[in-house]
């Protein structure tokens, strides 16, 4: 199978210069000119692809190849990038920068996908300085489709003047110059950038959209992503159409944190999803299975404990047997208390006997492997699952550890250092862990086939 869809990778030298601002600004530009835009971000990012979607009126999907194999991950660009005027891909940190010897950095998706890159660099406190870095990033690796640079965060008219003329020396392409801009600063939380649903991000937005139109050259982006050359995917697996079973999934202004296509994995394999709100609804929709992604439950806890119908619904659920699937902000829901920065203790849903406390230093971040303990409602013992972890909280449980039932042993990629995390007991499993069902579409068919067995179940007992 063959895809044709224009692309084009907007990375960065380092985190922190300014991409998800400018490609956030670009895709604004591109949707006032009529383009109809697809956006994705390489890594485990749930945040910037919020930004993404507020810009182009879509949702952004992530390409990460140790979430998912280089062929799914293929697969799910051909598909979504299917029918769009252009694919803009944010990379992740620096351009060569990702897990251990590279593994799903902005280089390795840019040379998987064959998509020209652009770097954008930070001329805060550097001159001609920024033409040898350009440099550098450009002769690292040849297999990257270097097209030129965004020159980010000038001081002055005479500051742009400097560093053009440096690197057009190099005969390396200016295809952008953007000038210091406090309007364009995005507010941040401990977990990064706030997410689009708790500011109003839209005049923020629109104005980036307009620096972007006035200052980069937009037109030599289209024709560079224009350029890219025909991409050879596999062909995508046939989909069941009938929906087997309904499963419960928490979204709302808490739990926010999903992968796109981790969702549509699970819609494939026979679920229907029944969106509902632990912050506002007050009881579960009526479904076979429940799952509780990641987001900002420390920031929302009194809101979320004031609403104690939602949380005896929640219990009852677990006790009658209902698969339940919980990943960080789930799992801290799911426990029997959450305490905050200020130290205040909060109930929760009381499904795992541990509590939950925020802390003033991130835990743990990174690719990690999760060998399960026990059979679980995703994996049978030993099974290992691929993700990544991201929290500033820390689990205690209610009893002694020797005597917790730990949900699975993780290994930290980068350091292989190794320890027990998450809760599994019977129908509930509910950890750290942030997974991704198109690497791991066993999990989403062992799930779906409990959710089968709980529903029959209680169809069996009328």
């Amino acid at each position: 199978m063959q895809c044709e869809a224009p692309r084009l990778v907007i990375a960065g030298t380092h985190s922190g210069v300014g991409k998800t601002t400018i490609v956030t600004g670009l895709l604004a530009a591109l949707r006032q000119r009529g383009l109809q835009v697809q956006s994705y971000k390489v890594g485990p990012d749930y945040i910037d692809p919020g930004y993404h979607r507020l810009a182009s009126g879509r949702p952004s999907h992530n390409l990460d190849t140790w979430l998912a194999p280089e062929t799914a991950i293929a697969g799910l660009f051909a598909k979504t990038a299917a029918g769009h005027d252009l694919a803009i891909i944010e990379g992740v940190m620096g351009l060569y920068d990702g897990g251990r010897s590279g593994v799903s950095s902005t280089a390795a998706i840019a040379k998987m996908l064959q998509a020209p890159v652009v770097l954008v660099v930070d001329a805060r406190s550097m001159g001609e300085s920024v033409a040898a870095t350009a440099l550098g990033y450009k002769m690292y690796d040849p297999d990257v489709n270097f097209a030129g640079v965004i020159v980010n965060r000038l001081g002055s008219d005479s500051h742009r003047v400097m560093v053009t003329e440096a690197l057009e020396r190099l005969g390396i392409p200016v295809l952008g110059c953007i000038l210091r801009d406090q309007g364009l600063t995005m507010p941040e939380r401990h977990l990064g950038l706030t997410p689009v649903t708790e500011n109003e991000a839209r005049e923020t937005v629109a104005l980036m959209g307009d620096r972007v139109e006035r200052q980069v050259e937009v037109e030599q982006l289209v024709n560079l992503a224009r350029q890219a050359t025909p991409l050879t995917v596999p062909e995508p697996a046939a989909v069941p159409r009938e929906k087997t079973v309904k499963i419960a999934v928490a979204a709302d202004d808490v739990f926010t944190f999903y992968y796109p296509e981790s969702l549509d994995v699970l819609a494939e394999c026979g679920a229907e999803l029944v969106y509902f709100s632990p912050l506002r609804d007050r009881e579960l929709p009526a479904a076979d299975g429940l799952i509780l992604g990641g987001g900002f439950p420390e920031m929302f806890v009194g809101e979320l404990a004031a609403n104690e119908s939602m949380r005896r619904s929640v219990q009852a659920a677990c006790q009658a047997g209902m698969p339940i699937y919980a990943e960080c902000g789930g799992l801290m829901y799911l426990c029997r208390q959450l305490v905050d920065f200020d130290g205040q203790a909060y109930d929760m849903a009381g499904v795992v006997p541990a509590v939950c406390q925020m802390q003033s230093r991130l835990q743990t971040v990174g690719y990690v492997e999760a060998r399960a303990l026990s059979d679980n409602p995703l994996c049978a013992s030993d099974t290992v699952l691929r993700g990544h972890e991201f929290h500033f909280s820390r689990m205690t449980p209610d009893m002694t550890p020797e005597s917790f039932p730990w949900a699975f042993e993780f290994r930290k990629v980068r350091t292989g250092a190794c320890y027990p995390g998450g809760y599994a007991k019977d129908n509930v499993l509910a950890s750290y862990l942030h997974m991704h069902f198109a690497g791991n579409r066993s999990a989403a068919g062992r799930f779906i086939a409990r959710c089968a067995g709980y529903r029959d179940k209680g169809a069996n007992s009328r």
